[in-house]
This record gives C-alpha cells, sequence and structure tokens, in this order.
C-alpha cells in the first residue's frame, strides 16, 4: 500500500513536469499518464557527457534537478537548467547528435525513449494530434523570435551605417579644416606680407593683380566658412526647418539674377522654363540654397557660350524642379558618390573656378528635410541635369 501511495506520488510529480514541456502541453492527463510511466530516471555526476556529438541518440531529457551545457568542444551553444529540456527531436529523428551535453554540476534527469513514445502514440492518435499543435505554438514562437532578431539586426546594421556617416562627416570636417581652409589664408597672407614688404618696388598693375587675389581668395575663405557654418547646424540639429506658401517661379528668378553678371561676364545663356504662381510648402532659405548651388555649379562647369536652363513641372503632389547645363559633364563612376560626403571632392571649373566640395551634400541634405528627393545625370561632353522635388501647397 505504502509503495502503490509512493508510485501513485512519483507519477503525478511526473505528470506536472510533463506540463512544463512545451511538446506535451497540449495533452490531456490519460495521455501525460502514460508518458510520465515511460519515463526512467538518470543521474549524471558533474562533467559527465549526457551525450557526446556524433552519438546516436533515441531519446530526449527533461531536468528534475541541476543543469547541462550544450556545447562542441570549447563553444557552448546554450545552457538548461531545471524544467528545461532538450533533445526532443531525438522522439522522431535517429539522426547523429549535432552537440555534446555535459552535466555542470550533479543533474537529475527524466528520459524519454523513442520506442516508448512511438509505442503510446500508436495506442492513442490524440498524442500525435497534440505533439502536432504544440510544435506548431513552438514554430510559431520561433518565428516571432525570429522576426525580432532581424528586426534588432536591420537596427544594429542602421546603427553601424549612421556610426559609419558620423565618422565620414567628422573626417570630411578635418580635412576641410586641414587643407581647404588653411590654403586659400596662406595665399592670402602671403600676399599681404609681400605688399607690406615690398610693396614700393611694385608698379600699380602688380598691385591690382595681388588685390585681386586676395579678394578671390578670402571670398573662397568666406564662401567655405558659410558652407561650414550652414553644415554644422544642420548635423547637430540647429536648423529648423520652417514650412511655407512659396512661389518657385520667383524663387527661381530671385537667385538667377544673383548670377546675371557671372552668366555675362562667361557669356552662358541662361533661360526660365517656369511658370509664375507655382506654390510649394517648403523652407523658403533651404530650397534657395539649393538653386544657387545647383546654379553656381552649372555655371562653373559650362564653357563659354554654353547654356543652361531651369525649369519646373508638377508631377501629382510635387514639383519637379530641374537645373540643365550644357557643360564637361561628370564621369560615370563620379555619379554613384556625388553626394556622399566621405567622398565628394571639389573640382576646380571651366574657369579654374573652385568651390568647397560641400554644396551638394548641403543641397541633398535640405531637400530631404523638405521631404523631397534629389537626384544627377550626366554624360561627359554632353551636360548634366540636376534635379529635385518638393510638395505642392495645398489651399
Amino acid at each position: 500500500m505504502i509503495r502503490e501511495i509512493s508510485e501513485r506520488k512519483k507519477t503525478k510529480e511526473r505528470i506536472e513536469i510533463l506540463k512544463g514541456v512545451a511538446i506535451f502541453s497540449e495533452s490531456n492527463t490519460l495521455i501525460l499518464k502514460q508518458l510520465a510511466h515511460s519515463l526512467t530516471e538518470v543521474e549524471i555526476d558533474a562533467n559527465e557527457e549526457v551525450f557526446h556529438k556524433g552519438d546516436r541518440l533515441n531519446a530526449m531529457y527533461i531536468i528534475v534537478a541541476g543543469s547541462v551545457v550544450v556545447h562542441d568542444d570549447e563553444h557552448v551553444f546554450t545552457k538548461f537548467g531545471a524544467n528545461d529540456f532538450f533533445g526532443e527531436y531525438s522522439l522522431i529523428d535517429s539522426s547523429d547528435r549535432s552537440a555534446t551535453v555535459t552535466a555542470k554540476e550533479r543533474t537529475h534527469l527524466l528520459r524519454l525513449n523513442q520506442d516508448d513514445f512511438f509505442n503510446i502514440m500508436e495506442n492513442n492518435v490524440e498524442v500525435s494530434k497534440a505533439i502536432l499543435k504544440a510544435l506548431i505554438k513552438r514554430l510559431r514562437n520561433n518565428n516571432v523570435l525570429e522576426e525580432r532578431l532581424t528586426k534588432n539586426q536591420i537596427k544594429i546594421e542602421n546603427q553601424k551605417k549612421e556610426l559609419e556617416e558620423l565618422n565620414a562627416t567628422k573626417d570630411k570636417f578635418f580635412t576641410i579644416i586641414a587643407h581647404d581652409l588653411k590654403n586659400p589664408f596662406n595665399t592670402v597672407i602671403g600676399l599681404t606680407e609681400l605688399l607690406m614688404e615690398r610693396y614700393n618696388t611694385y608698379d600699380i598693375s602688380k598691385i591690382i593683380e595681388f588685390i585681386t587675389q586676395i579678394n578671390k581668395f578670402s571670398n573662397n575663405a568666406y564662401n567655405l566658412l558659410e558652407d561650414l557654418l550652414q553644415w554644422a547646424k544642420s548635423q547637430t540639429g540647429r536648423m529648423k526647418v520652417k514650412s511655407e506658401k512659396v512661389d518657385l517661379f520667383e524663387l527661381i528668378i530671385e537667385n538667377k539674377s544673383l548670377f546675371e553678371n557671372k552668366s555675362i561676364k562667361k557669356g552662358i545663356k541662361v533661360t526660365t522654363e517656369a511658370i509664375p504662381e507655382e506654390y510649394a510648402l517648403i523652407d523658403r532659405n533651404m530650397v534657395s540654397a539649393v538653386i544657387r548651388n545647383l546654379l553656381s555649379n552649372a555655371l562653373k562647369f559650362t564653357k563659354t557660350g554654353g547654356e543652361i536652363i531651369l525649369r519646373t513641372e508638377r508631377e501629382g503632389e510635387h514639383y519637379n524642379v530641374q537645373i540643365s547645363d550644357s557643360g564637361v559633364g561628370i564621369p560615370e563612376e563620379s555619379l554613384i558618390k556625388i553626394f556622399r560626403i566621405d567622398s565628394n571632392i571639389s573640382t576646380l571649373g571651366t574657369d579654374e573656378e573652385s568651390g568647397t566640395g560641400l554644396g551638394l551634400i548641403l543641397s541633398k541634405d535640405f531637400v530631404e528635410k523638405n521631404n523631397g528627393t534629389i537626384s544627377v545625370s550626366s554624360k561627359e561632353g554632353v551636360g548634366t541635369t540636376f534635379q529635385f522635388t518638393v510638395p505642392v501647397y495645398n489651399d
């Protein structure tokens, strides 16, 4: 009688343990009872292997007390403790084990052999249904986990990309400070020193030449500082977008007039093909800077006698602004990196005009801040077209 009570208690305890095993969680009490009777107890000492990689094993294990590690030599895959289970696929798959399981401490296990499991399934189809339901549930959980892992991986990749961009920004900044900003000041300082020390030895034409050079390099340095200031504000989030109703035609004409003297001096025809009262919802100053940068670039790389066309056209809820030139064009290998700060290099224009190397970077940033996109197409010796979109203003 005492033995019978003890057996009943042991069976009840095992049933409770089986309820915590995912693949048996959908089974009814009768099935759990049959499974409980089929379990055999196993004691494993610390550092003793439950099974070794390559062993053919036809059993699963449930940990009652203690812990084990799943590993391949020194590499540990995972660790299992009390109420965990492992080797469940061995109940239906007799292939060699892909890893070794070793006890970390003295461990008490319950073992379910494949043969006993098959016998229970043959006599009760509900076992198969219950286990199938549990496996489907587990598969869904694994899918959810995989989805989370994928999202985390995407997040990590995005953070990595942001870090690379930040590093590229830092490198570009130091390059500009070390080279582009230093050079014009060195030239200005050198010319002024010559004028101070030997002004009485130069004729008026030479002095005018020096003053012209000083003015040119001073303007270059000023423009670079201006771009650096705007870039720094953009990078640190201090440049806020103030969207308002703006007539694109007026904005284009306004910026075109700024370059009138330069276009006349260089003999370049600048034509506007835009319609008045095309209203966009934009930050006026930002988009004005984009037009100014792109028009300046077009003039810089177009030879005397060339032509530049500024046009706008509506495409759905956006205006497409195009600035096309008949200039020298851009090499194909440069097109893919033209808006990248880590590879953007300033190039001299057709009349040896210099640039800051930041204009297109700023333009891309400003367009995107105004909910638009920017792109470029070009052919060497034929010309270049920059185009960007801005949202339509709707009353």
